[in-house]
């Protein structure tokens, strides 16, 4: 039974800690609007997302009004372009990023994302096709992101893919220069990519999903910070045991959301992904709370087991208050997103090398970092093939979404806006890496992928 105390604790959380419901995303199937005739399907993927989504922003508005509680974003994932696009004889694939554009704006949505390829073992003609034009897709629209899964734990990593994807990045950041390589904060690149994430810009609708759904992301960093500011005297299991309880209050909050809009839409409700996704906002970030269980500096050594402890707490505490747990969850470091970050990039305790390690025990992983300008593409896809090997051995969700900033260097700062933040321009490795990447083909599954 739900008590004053409850309610006032909940207050407290929205109105001082920076509690939100960070999306409300309806995942829409697309694979009815596939149609060789390219003109016909840009058309019926306008009406099908017009018609699906049409009700979406106006129900949120009503939830966040019935229940005081801000919803962030309102978004719309798709079933992987590729794969809806493979019918098609046209070799002109921006054409369905602009559709999806175009459709998600009549519906008044933050973002869409899926403008994406499922390429983990190989590249159908489709998926290459779709991969080479993201760089113009991504420049000639405003709310289109786009993901590529380029490995997994089963099937190993398409270095071919991985190639072709530091170009691409590179294209992408040079196409929109003039915005401080906006585009690039628009694409990620993942390895194990589930199919009911709700955050972009990896969100898109999974093959295995049912026609239409609803997936929450809740979001609580201020909360967690707030309620490890007494915990000085701690022992590190009891800090676990607060932060679960925390968590446990902000999935409910979530589940209450998500149901609601499943019932008001009429779909499905999916998921709630309790991701501690930080904002630019003082106090809102996953840096300060490693900070808060003892660490001087976000980066400096302990910094990964701290960030161990939150992710597990996080995901414990989540699956207790709600059966439909899912996504990712856990807690996410990206760089210009997070103030903490930022601070600690800044002073340089914080590099990519240490982001790496941490994404080993974090949900995902290189998230929102900007590097030189002149990094070579090589070196960009070398950070990739990295990052992708944590996941596959790990078994785990991994991702990279890097902005090389243009006529940037180690120091200079990039400015992206809103919930995207700014972001220091971090050094990388100045060694090459192009023999490397140049081999291409496959980098074969683990042992532990032989698990039948």
């Amino acid at each position: 039974m739900i008590n004053n105390r409850d309610i006032f604790s909940t207050i407290e959380m929205i109105e001082q800690q920076h509690l939100d419901i960070r999306t409300v995303t309806m995942g829409i199937s697309l694979l009815s609007c596939a149609d060789e005739n390219i003109l016909r399907a840009c058309e019926k993927i306008y009406d099908k997302i017009s018609r699906e989504a049409s009700n979406l922003v106006s129900t949120c508005e009503d939830i966040e009004t019935e229940f005081g509680i801000p919803i962030v974003n309102k978004r719309i994932s798709v079933t992987p372009i590729s794969l809806v696009a493979s019918a098609s004889k046209s070799d002109d694939y921006v054409k369905f990023a602009q559709i999806l554009d175009r459709a998600a704006k009549n519906c008044g949505v933050n973002f869409i994302g899926g403008y994406s390829a499922l390429v983990q073992k190989g590249m159908t003609i489709s998926d290459e096709k779709l991969i080479r034009s993201i760089s113009q897709a991504l420049a000639s629209t405003d709310i289109v992101c786009s993901s590529v899964n380029v490995g997994s734990t089963r099937a190993g990593i398409n270095m071919d893919a991985v190639k072709l994807l530091g170009n691409v990045i590179t294209e992408t950041a040079k196409l929109t220069a003039d915005r401080d390589a906006i585009g690039c904060a628009k694409l990620v690149v993942f390895c194990n990519a589930v199919e009911d994430n709700p955050f972009m810009a990896g969100a898109f609708h999974g093959s295995g999903e049912a026609e239409k759904v609803i997936n929450v992301g809740v979001s609580g960093p201020g909360v967690v910070y707030n309620a490890l500011q007494n915990c000085k005297d701690k022992k590190l299991d009891e800090i676990s045991e607060i932060i679960k309880k925390t968590a446990f209050r902000i999935t409910r909050m979530g589940q209450l959301v998500a149901s609601e809009a499943s019932k008001k839409l009429n779909v499905p409700f999916g998921i709630v992904d309790l991701s501690l996704a930080p904002t630019p906002a003082i106090g809102d970030s996953v840096a300060r709370i490693l900070e808060a269980m003892g660490l001087e500096t976000c980066g400096t050594h302990g910094t990964t087991a701290a960030l161990a402890l939150l992710n597990d707490a996080v995901k414990k505490g989540g699956i207790m208050a709600s059966s439909s747990v899912g996504g990712l969850s856990g807690a996410f470091i990206p760089v210009s997103e997070d103030e903490g970050m930022i601070a600690a990039a800044m002073k340089g305790t914080l590099n990519i090398d240490k982001l790496e390690a941490m994404t080993c025990v974090c949900s995902v992983g290189l998230d929102m970092i900007a590097i030189p300008g002149d990094t070579p593409p090589e070196t960009i896809s070398a950070i990739i093939a990295d990052e992708a090997a944590i996941g596959m051995v790990n078994n785990k969700t991994t991702a990279v979404r890097v902005l090389p900033a243009p006529n940037k260097n180690t120091g200079d700062k990039i400015k992206l806006g809103g919930l995207l933040g700014e972001a220091p321009v971090m050094p990388v490795h100045k060694e090459s890496s192009s023999e490397f990447i140049k081999h291409g083909g496959r980098i074969p599954a683990p042992l532990q992928s032989l698990r039948n």
